[in-house]
């Protein structure tokens, strides 16, 4: 009878479905949208992947909410910035990490590569998804997280990130070949907040930002009145906004060089701490450094390709 009970079970299970004995895709959590996709990107179906910040989101002030914390806590991974970008939840992760698999995926880069914080001595720039090559040492940090956590993945994830990482290469080939089309007394970028060094240091370009590296910084009278005679001066015509803050300096800036008889436009709108639209390419991290790029290229003086570097961009230049 036990022989009988036990082959039927056996028969039962083999003519299940193959899927059926396929693991649960791994339950990750990510702040950014960056992160978000570097772990869709390289964890293809073995991940179920939930990004806490949406587009326009501002990961400096950002909190966690209630929804958060239930997700997080029921997560597989977490894996955050660090760098002090997300500094309102930076308690809050390293309490978590005592009870969840918690990994700051930018804390793992060399920190000789790294920009000096402007407000804080012992702390760094951030902004590193601002250019490729930082990047793909990100996306380095998040495969190994992800094969800690399920290292009989690796070949999987080894493959998809070997995928990814060529499309960045690529990504960094096309921003050097446009950017440099820029004419050299045109490559001042100028933007709300100082997001953009990293990515001043790789193309050659002089960076100002209205506020410092992190948005919680101050955004005096005095240093919109210095940018405001630096534009006159310099007869710089093109300034940019960002996707996730707002524009009331940038306009304070346009108004002011008005004032002065120097007419300066708005070049673009920029995606500096968050990406595009979910479900769209510039909701991609490809999709919105091409975007940057372009954007910046066109509107500094460069001919660029009508929709980016596969014309998948959603607006044309």
């Amino acid at each position: 009878m036990i022989l009988r009970r036990t082959l039927l079970i056996a028969g039962i299970l083999l003519a299940l479905p193959i899927t059926a004995w396929a693991q649960d895709p791994l339950k990750v959590v990510a702040t950014t949208g960056m992160i978000a996709d570097a772990a869709r990107q390289v964890g293809g179906d073995q991940v179920e992947v939930k990004g806490l910040m949406g587009p326009g989101v501002d990961p400096h002030a950002y909190r966690q909410t209630r929804t958060d914390i239930v997700a997080m806590t029921r997560a597989d991974l977490i894996l955050w910035h660090g760098l002090y970008l997300e500094a309102q939840m930076e308690g809050f992760f390293h309490d978590l990490e005592r009870k969840r698999t918690v990994v700051a995926v930018a804390e793992g880069l060399d920190k000789s590569k790294l920009r000096a914080h402007d407000d804080y001595a012992d702390k760094f720039d951030p902004h590193v998804w601002m250019t490729p090559d930082l990047w793909r040492d990100v996306v380095v940090e998040v495969q190994k997280a992800l094969i800690d956590v399920r290292p009989e993945a690796a070949d999987v994830f080894a493959a998809n990130a070997e995928k990814h990482l060529a499309d960045l290469d690529r990504l960094s080939t096309y921003a050097a070949d446009t950017l440099v089309q820029v004419p050299e007394n045109n490559r001042v970028l100028l933007t709300a907040h100082d997001a953009f060094g990293y990515f001043g240091g790789s193309y050659g370009y002089e960076v100002m930002g209205i506020q410092g590296i992190s948005t919680q910084s101050e955004a005096g009278l005095n240093r919109i009145g210095e940018l405001v005679d630096l534009l006159v001066e310099r007869q710089i015509t093109a300034v940019f906004v960002e996707s996730s803050v707002s524009d009331r300096s940038i306009r304070a800036l346009i108004e002011g060089a008005a004032a002065k008889g120097h007419k300066v436009h708005v070049g673009g709108e920029l995606f500096s701490d968050a990406m595009g639209e979910d479900g769209t390419y510039e909701g991609t991290y490809i999709g919105m450094l091409d975007h940057n790029i372009t954007v910046i290229a066109g509107a500094l003086g460069a001919a660029v390709p009508a929709r980016g570097m596969d014309g998948k961009l959603s607006a044309g230049f």
